[in-house]
């Protein structure tokens, strides 16, 4: 049942490296590497390009998951619909260019980075390749439907690049200290992962991270070494205006930067305490 295919050619899966590739780019600090990716992104993957609306057929099968048997199958039918529609010459020139310039402006180490759900986009990969049977295609699509009707896994994380997650600990490290808290690997896996699920199980994560961090705080305000240090207490109430006001924001590095600091905060509070 396995076919060969190039995986340069699987739209979904370049995306998702370039991804990964920005992602250790900010980690390192490379913002010049960082701009060229960005930029190479916007260009091929762009809602108007040939790669971004093929890219939307890959994501519509990839990134819907807890959906029932007939909606699923709706899903499935659509994006077949609009495979049929696609040029298929022109998807390959496209793919050639942005092959070309993944090469040149960036690196084809690209290629080489790890991409959690590689398997799936390599499934969707062959559902869409002319070259699959029609009985593996079969196959293939009720492999991908079970996927998308499955609820999705709270084992997520134990794919994570190991090495993205080495590089982003060691630059917290080197930046606010050795020695990570658990608290604070699961928001830095959150985080690595959120570059391939649009972010969902790191909204959900933060969401009850910062609610148990404002409890904590809260709950701090009281203890002796707080409520009668006036510095103290501002200082508290200023955390918690700043927890509170992420309700209004998105997702970004001062974001993260900031919980991360806030869990050792309530770590240091509560061991003094316990002291």
């Amino acid at each position: 049942m396995k076919v060969n295919y190039n995986k340069k050619r699987n739209t979904a899966f370049v995306y998702e490296a370039l991804v990964r590739e920005a992602t250790i780019a900010i980690l390192k600090g490379d913002h010049e590497k960082r701009a060229k990716i960005i930029e190479v992104i916007k260009r091929h993957f762009g809602p108007s390009t040939v790669l971004g609306r093929d890219l939307e057929c890959y994501r519509s099968l990839y990134e819907n998951q807890d959906l029932d048997q007939k909606t699923a199958e709706k899903v499935l039918k659509e994006v077949r619909m609009q495979k049929m529609i696609v040029d298929t010459e022109g998807l390959f020139a496209y793919q050639t260019k942005l092959i070309h310039d993944v090469n040149k402006e960036i690196s084809p180490e690209v290629y080489n980075n790890f991409v959690p759900n590689y398997k799936t986009l390599a499934t969707i990969g062959q559902i869409f390749s002319p070259k699959t049977s029609p009985k593996t295609r079969v196959i293939m699509e009720s492999q991908v439907i079970s996927n998308m009707v499955r609820k999705p896994s709270p084992d997520f994380l134990d794919s994570i690049d190991n090495i993205t997650y080495k590089t982003f600990v060691e630059k917290f490290n080197a930046k606010y200290g050795d020695g990570l808290l658990n608290e604070q690997k699961d928001l830095l896996t959150h985080y690595i992962a959120s570059f391939t699920d649009n972010a969902l199980e790191l909204k959900i994560f933060l969401n009850k991270e910062i609610a148990r961090l404002k409890g904590k705080l809260q709950e701090a305000k009281s203890t002796i070494e707080i409520k009668d240090d006036n510095e103290m207490l501002r200082k508290t109430d200023e955390v918690l205006s700043r927890l509170h006001s992420f309700s209004k924001e998105g997702i970004s590095e001062n974001v993260l930067m900031t919980v991360l600091k806030t869990q050792a905060l309530v770590e240091e509070i509560y061991n003094v305490d316990n002291n």
